[in-house]
């Protein structure tokens, strides 16, 4: 410790005679810039594969737009630079063509830091070029659903403004791949729709969430209204009706609801409920009609209004993801639960997405990028996630330091 003392008193003392000189440039003329990170994605919250292209998949990052990878994550390209707004609320691969891909702008979270975007693109080469379909004044997009068997048919659950009301919200169709849109599913002015999912054994039943939720211009400034909930329809969206039998009402607190449906058995849903004391995952073996909560453990469910994300496999409905703060993985239908993915990893896990035609690949998009697994669990790839090691964050500290220093108002970075 007295070492490193008397070294710093020596560089103070041998630098503070060159402070109000100039300096030659020719002394670091040699020096050259390098990219040495943070290689950070930033929050995530779209994530989306190609079945038929198991290698390729896509991000939306909050502020960065959107990516894409060919090679299973090793390396990605950005393809969404172009466009005016880099928020990106979700991306939306079509089944029946990959080519066609939608993303909702406008991070779709309801948080003191937040962006919002300008409604919805298009893209009908995979993402090499972008046309705008409107909903601009829409701001927040929380989820899409496309019909996986015509990519015309859409679903955009728009959340709206995030610090007041505006009429723009709800959950939105189009039938002719955006060239208009009609507001579906719609309470008031003060709630949005978070979340719409298509029934992948019956396109004709569509779930969404409407979520009131308000936010005040300073840091933990929060309201939720009245008309949140479970919306079912069984009419390909024309009409609606509120799920109740077993939630949480707003009077006991509810807030956001995340849900999914079992692909191998409709009748399965799993669903995480922001409730306060009334919160938990929930369970229901009727297609949505009743449910009934079967863990209350906040580690699963907690800051619900922030994830509100659960998976399940899509060949046995007893398997089933939450991601949190750590990813978790239940095996029994959700009665115990394991660490599937934790920290370190990016740690505030957003979005699974598991590809539908072999259960083992698997995208998680976190707080830091994006994760892959192609074989279940047994090794991630780190896709766009990385750390700036410690030790060189210790060096570019002391450079800062001592360079500003030696330079006076000339700064020069060491790397």
């Amino acid at each position: 410790m007295k070492n490193n003392i008397v070294l710093f008193l020596f560089v103070i003392l041998s630098v503070t005679g060159l402070s109000s000189q100039d300096v030659n440039p020719g002394y670091y003329d040699f020096l050259k810039w390098r990219m040495i990170g943070p290689h950070r994605g930033g929050r995530t919250v779209g994530a989306v594969g190609v079945p038929s292209q198991p290698n390729t998949f896509y991000i939306g990052v909050t502020n960065g737009g959107v990516w894409k990878t060919t090679d299973f994550g090793r390396t990605w390209f950005p393809i969404f630079d172009g466009q005016p707004t880099g928020s990106v609320g979700d991306v939306a691969v079509s089944l029946s063509n990959p080519d066609i891909i939608y993303v909702g702008s406008g991070e779709g979270l309801q948080r003191p830091d937040l962006s919002v975007g300008d409604g919805m693109y298009k893209s009908v080469n995979a993402g090499k070029t972008w046309s705008h379909l409107g909903l601009k004044d829409v701001q927040q997009i929380g989820g899409l659903a496309i019909d996986p068997k015509n990519d015309n048919i859409v679903f955009v659950a728009g959340l709206g403004h995030p610090y007041g009301p505006n009429p723009e919200r709800g959950v939105y169709k189009t039938i002719n791949g955006g060239k208009t849109w009609e507001k579906v599913l719609y309470k008031d002015e003060n709630t949005g729709a978070i979340q719409v999912t298509i029934d992948p054994n019956d396109s004709k039943i569509i779930f969404a969430v409407l979520w009131a939720g308000r936010q005040g211009p300073w840091e933990n400034g929060a309201w939720d209204g009245k008309e949140s909930g479970l919306f079912k329809s069984t009419d390909g969206g024309n009409t609606w009706r509120k799920i109740t039998n077993g939630l949480p009402s707003t009077d006991q607190g509810l807030g956001r609801i995340g849900f999914c449906i079992a692909p191998s058995d409709s009748k399965r849903m799993y669903a995480t409920v922001d409730a306060g004391k009334k919160g938990g995952i929930y369970r229901s073996e009727d297609g949505g009609e009743s449910w009934s909560v079967i863990q209350t453990d906040e580690r699963f469910w907690g800051r619900g209004s922030d994830f509100a994300e659960v998976r399940v496999d899509p060949k046995n409905p007893d398997i089933v993801y939450s991601a949190n703060v750590v990813t978790w993985k239940s095996m029994d239908g959700g009665i115990t639960w394991n660490a599937f993915r934790g920290a370190p990893g990016g740690d505030d896990y957003h979005r699974i997405w598991i590809n539908p035609d072999n259960q083992d690949i698997i995208l998680i998009a976190s707080d830091q990028g994006a994760i892959i697994t192609v074989n279940g669990v047994r090794h991630f790839h780190p896709g766009i996630i990385s750390r700036l090691p410690s030790f060189i964050m210790s060096v570019l500290t002391t450079h800062f330091l001592i360079m500003y220093m030696a330079v006076s108002r000339k700064v020069v970075v060491l790397a």
